[in-house]
């Protein structure tokens, strides 16, 4: 991904997320790669998702781990018309290291939300998977998860 793609993916995350859902525009992401297998997103750690132990607050935590799981299935969406509604309708973490620099947050499953994404089209009915999402602090543990999300993606044809 070149960085004018970077640039241009990053601010239609964050103008979609000020439009839809501020929480995702306040921790600030910025989109690292974008495929249709794999979404990177980065989390600044700064005043705004700092925890008093000046670590990263589980809440921006979430919130990135959200942000790298929804973009793939966004971008299908769009590609598909705008015909399928993606929600999560629940998630579970597991917290390893805490985070005391920048996060990066990683899906690899963009070819299964696809999948789930022409199920939905093709039956109307709501379809779910559980996707997985692995934060990272390169700058402090290089490739080591500081922390292990599961989200349940939902999704349906709209009308």
């Amino acid at each position: 991904m070149s960085p004018w793609q970077r640039w241009r993916a990053t601010w239609r995350l964050r103008l979609w997320s000020l439009a839809k859902i501020r929480m995702i525009a306040f921790v600030r992401p910025s989109v690292i790669a974008l495929s249709d297998e794999r979404c990177e997103i980065r989390v600044p750690l700064d005043r705004r998702t700092r925890n008093h132990l000046h670590s990263m607050y589980f809440g921006a935590l979430c919130t990135g781990a959200d942000a790298a799981a929804a973009l793939i299935g966004l971008e299908a969406s769009r590609a598909a018309g705008g015909r399928i509604s993606v929600i999560f309708k629940d998630v579970q973490a597991e917290f390893l290291k805490r985070a005391e620099a920048d996060v990066h947050f990683a899906c690899e499953e963009g070819r299964e939300i696809r999948e789930l994404l022409r199920r939905a089209d093709a039956s109307g009915e709501r379809e779910s998977l559980p996707l997985h999402v692995t934060a990272t602090v390169p700058s402090r543990f290089g490739s080591d998860p500081v922390a292990r999300f599961t989200l349940t993606l939902s999704v349906k044809r709209r009308g």
